[in-house]
């Protein structure tokens, strides 16, 4: 007889074959890979969310604004209740920043020892001699932005140094404001190494930190008075790989040693192999236990994830489809169109006829035009002699009119005194 495996098992088959030596989420210590970060819009589990200012930081179904875009210096802040156990981990964030061109503000995120603390909404400028580590997300260097390192053992009190700034121990440039889509912040704590990436690139690392197990993550951001909004989507803390127990591993119980008087028997010594081997069986088979109930949970938030993806695309298909053109439509626009450019076509003779009936209209009106004004400038102007004979006829009468005169005032009587 064949058997069948259907698409789901064999997808379960691999994704545990993939986890068992993959990476484990702990939830203790994440929020926003689920389908909703707040199950209330009142809190977030295993968070403490704490905000400074009129406005408090608002919870929404898939983000956490921790400076809503008001005026006035806001500030806000979320703090795991629960330390991280393991040494080796990674820690995602997701956020957002937006604001005007002058805006302003910075993101902190903390691993400190003692976790909230008593200014639950902290910068790294305001906060006092914490343990643990800080990085800042802010307008530093005027450059677009940068990320910064710091790291304090408790001993420093930032609130009251001269220089904070001086303290960084690793930075990079980051644009991060006004960018449209989240930005991801990557913290990888291994036992050979710690890294800090922005983006899939790296921004520092060093082989000589080793933060210690037990500590605290927190997310604090402040804005200004041309405010920027902080907007987190998911925070995620994993074992590193190969850890798949979010617990850390207990040792097992030590062993009592067998009475003196038996000592020297071999059934005894037999017996006491046979209860150690069971115990460690036990130890083993309980561990085994607690991995597949760990696989099963992940996979059965993987297998959420893909049944969102696969309900959005199907809503996005079904979008397209009634915004898109059917067949129909599309052929009777090409009729049309075609109709269009065979009309065109026709006309496109009589502009032609039309231009040639102009320009031969032009050409006629100025040829036209410049023969009949030379002729009325030839046949109309007065002749020379015609105006020299005026003047000499007027002369003449000029001198008739003179002589006439003087033969008057002649002949005329004369007065005596």
């Amino acid at each position: 007889m064949q058997l069948k495996y259907s698409p789901v098992l064999l997808l379960r088959l691999s994704l545990a074959a993939a986890l068992v030596h993959g990476q484990y989420i702990i939830e203790s210590s994440s929020f926003g890979h689920g389908d909703r970060i707040s199950p209330n819009r009142f809190g977030i589990p295993h968070w403490h969310v704490s905000g400074d200012g009129q406005t408090p930081p608002q919870l929404l179904s898939d983000k956490i604004v921790l400076t809503p875009p008001y005026p006035g210096n806001r500030r806000g802040a979320v703090w795991a209740e629960t330390s991280v156990a393991q040494s080796e981990w990674t820690a995602d964030l997701e956020f957002r920043a937006t604001g005007g061109d002058r805006g302003g503000g910075n993101l902190q995120i903390w691993y400190t020892k003692e976790g909230r603390p008593r200014a639950e909404t902290p910068s790294i400028y305001t906060t006092g001699a914490f343990d643990g580590l800080a990085l800042v997300v802010d307008m530093y260097g005027g450059k677009g932005g940068s990320i910064r390192g710091f790291m304090n053992d408790g001993t420093t009190d930032y609130k009251s140094h001269h220089a904070v700034d001086s303290l960084a121990f690793g930075h990079c440039d980051f644009s991060y404001r006004n960018l449209g889509r989240p930005s991801r912040i990557q913290i990888k704590q291994l036992a050979e190494s710690f890294e800090v990436s922005v983006d899939g690139r790296q921004c520092f690392s060093s082989d000589k930190i080793k933060m210690p197990a037990g500590y605290y993550f927190g997310i604090s951001a402040a804005s200004a008075d041309t405010p920027d909004s902080f907007e987190v989507y998911k925070f995620v803390t994993s074992t590193a790989p190969g850890v798949t127990r979010e617990l850390p591993r207990r040792d097992p119980p030590p062993q009592q040693p067998p009475p003196a008087s038996n000592a020297g028997s071999p059934n005894n010594n037999q017996g006491s192999r046979h209860t150690s081997s069971d115990a460690q069986f036990a130890v083993q088979f309980t561990d085994l236990q607690n991995r597949f109930e760990k696989l099963s949970q992940s996979l059965d938030n993987v297998f959420r994830e893909v049944q969102q993806l696969a309900s959005k695309s199907e809503s996005r298909h079904q979008d397209l489809s009634h915004k898109a053109m059917s067949n129909e439509q599309l052929s009777a626009m090409d009729k049309r169109i075609q109709s269009i450019e065979s009309t065109l076509q026709g006309y496109s003779g009589q502009f032609s006829n039309i231009q040639s009936s102009l320009k031969d209209s032009h050409s006629t009106l100025n040829e036209g035009l410049t023969q009949h004004m030379t002729h009325i400038i030839s046949t109309k102007t007065p002749k020379m002699s015609s105006f020299i004979i005026v003047v000499i006829v007027f002369q003449m009468l000029l001198a008739g009119s003179y002589v006439l005169y003087k033969r008057r005032r002649a002949n005329g009587p004369k007065k005596y005194l």
